[in-house]
């Protein structure tokens, strides 16, 4: 899957305009696209010889200077244009379950140091407090900027992140309170749950 991102990063790119390899690099960083597709950039060259040989993209210029190596300017061809339009729509569809690296954790710390346990998430909370501001921020910036799709990218890590801290708030409480540990039935939780699946009956009952 992480190969199919950078591909789809790099054909994305190109389709804005003809660009060689560093130029892709600059803009996969100034735009995360390392971090949302899970890829390293390290692999950006690799990414674009196989691109190459497989005919998605061909080279329209050589850039020469005297004293840095050649920089080979490509851009994507029709075939290219095809294989992107399929590779979007597969990671469109990619139902891959969530991954976070806390749920391993969790599902062992109710034998941890609750003490130790609570000092990580406060500084946890700390954190996604800041990037919720942050993500609304960039968010805020680029309004009227780039195109919707961007902003509905842009909108969903923001929601996400706010998700997450309330999540990780509610992980506090319990873990300060020292009932990781515990069989009990958490109220918060039960009332989330049954809003949850009630907004769910609904969306049967409409259908």
């Amino acid at each position: 899957m992480k190969a199919l991102s950078i591909r789809l990063s790099v054909l994305g790119l190109l389709l804005e305009e003809n660009l060689h390899p560093y130029e892709i690099s600059i803009r996969m960083r100034d735009r995360f696209l390392d971090q949302k597709g899970q890829f390293k950039i390290g692999s950006l060259y690799y990414a674009v010889d196989q691109l190459a040989k497989e005919a998605y993209i061909e080279a329209v210029e050589t850039i020469r200077s005297e004293n840095r190596p050649d920089k080979t300017v490509f851009r994507i061809t029709d075939k290219g244009k095809v294989y992107f339009q399929k590779l979007l729509l597969e990671r469109l569809k990619d139902t891959q379950p969530p991954y976070h690296p806390m749920y391993i954790a969790l599902a062992f710390a109710g034998k941890g140091n609750q003490q130790d346990i609570a000092k990580v998430l406060k500084q946890r909370i700390q954190d996604t407090e800041h990037l919720v501001n942050y993500y609304y921020q960039v968010y805020e910036e680029h309004r009227g900027i780039v195109s919707r799709s961007v902003l509905h990218l842009m909108a969903g890590q923001y929601e996400h992140a706010k998700t997450e801290l309330q999540w990780l708030k509610r992980l506090l409480a319990d873990t300060e309170g020292g009932r990781l540990n515990e069989r009990t039935v958490s109220p918060l939780l039960d009332e989330e749950f049954e809003a949850d699946r009630a907004g769910m009956d609904i969306g049967r009952m409409e259908e």
